[in-house]
C-alpha cells in the first residue's frame, strides 16, 4: 500500500490542485494537521472540504487529525467527514491507525497547544491496552513530532519534538508516524524499527511517500520519500 504523506495545509487550498497525480496515484491519504491558516481559525473548514473533494471519489480512505492551528472543537468536522483517527483506533485492510492532535506549548499564540501528557493521552486506546499488545501493524499520525530525530529540528539543531511521544513509540514500536508541525524538520529517521516521517509543509509545496507491504504474517515498511512540487 502506497500513502501520500501530508502536513500543515495551513488554508493553501490552491496546493492541492497540484497535487491530483499523486492522489490518483495513492492508496490512502495521511494528513498530520493544521488545516488552518495561522492566526485565521475560519479557514480550516474551506481547507479540510477541498481535501475531502480530492478524495471522495477515490476507493480509498483519508485518516488525518487537528493540528496547533486548528481550534480542539473542529475535531467534529474531522469526525462528520469520518477521516478522524484523533483519541481512536481505526482498523482496515489489516492495518491499524491512531493519532494525536495539536501541539507542544510554546508561544500561546495557537489555539491548539497541550501539555506533553495531554498529547500522548489520545493515544490512551492503545496504552490501556497494555505492553503485551503487539502495534507492529500500528501507523500513528501525530501533529507534534517525538522527540530528538530528524522530524523536530529548528534552527540551530535545538529538538523541540514531545518527549512522552517519543517513549509512547518507544514502548509501542508501531511500523510508522506520520508527524508534521516542524515547517524546517521534513525528514524521515527511525525510532528503534519506527520510521518516522515529517513531509514538510504542504504549504510550499512538500509532501512524501510512504509505501508499505505485508510479507508473512508481517507489515514492513518497503519505502519511504520525501517530495516536492
Amino acid at each position: 500500500m502506497k500513502f501520500l504523506v501530508i502536513s500543515d495545509l495551513h488554508g493553501n487550498t490552491d496546493i492541492l490542485d497540484k497535487l491530483d497525480k499523486q492522489f490518483d496515484q495513492a492508496d490512502g491519504v495521511l494528513f498530520a494537521g493544521d488545516f488552518a491558516k495561522f492566526g485565521e481559525e475560519a479557514t480550516a473548514l474551506p481547507a479540510l472540504e477541498a481535501l475531502c473533494k480530492k478524495t471522495e471519489d477515490k476507493d480509498y480512505f483519508t485518516f488525518a487529525v487537528l493540528g496547533n492551528c486548528d481550534k480542539p472543537e473542529f475535531i467534529r468536522e474531522l469526525e462528520k467527514k469520518d477521516i478522524c483517527v484523533q483519541k481512536c483506533l481505526e482498523h482496515t485492510k489489516g492495518l491499524c491507525f491512531a493519532g494525536s492532535g495539536g501541539g507542544s506549548k510554546f508561544t500561546g499564540t495557537t489555539p491548539f497547544e497541550r501539555e506533553d501528557e495531554d498529547l500522548v493521552s489520545d493515544f490512551d486506546i492503545i496504552r490501556n491496552q497494555g505492553e503485551d499488545a503487539d502495534w507492529a501493524n500500528l501507523i500513528a499520525i501525530m501533529h507534534n513530532p517525538p522527540k530528538d530525530t530528524k522530524c523536530d529540528m529548528i534552527e540551530g539543531g535545538i529538538h523541540v519534538g514531545s518527549p512522552a511521544l517519543r517513549t509512547f513509540i518507544e514502548k509501542t514500536k508501531p511500523l510508522a508516524v506520520v508527524t508534521g508541525h516542524i515547517h524546517e524538520s521534513a525528514g524521515i529517521d527511525k525510532i528503534g524499527n519506527t520510521t518516522v516521517i515529517n513531509p514538510g509543509p504542504l504549504l510550499e509545496g512538500k509532501y512524501a511517500w510512504l509505501q508499505v507491504e505485508k510479507e508473512g504474517d508481517s507489515w514492513q515498511v518497503k519505502n519511504a520519500s520525501l517530495e516536492s512540487l
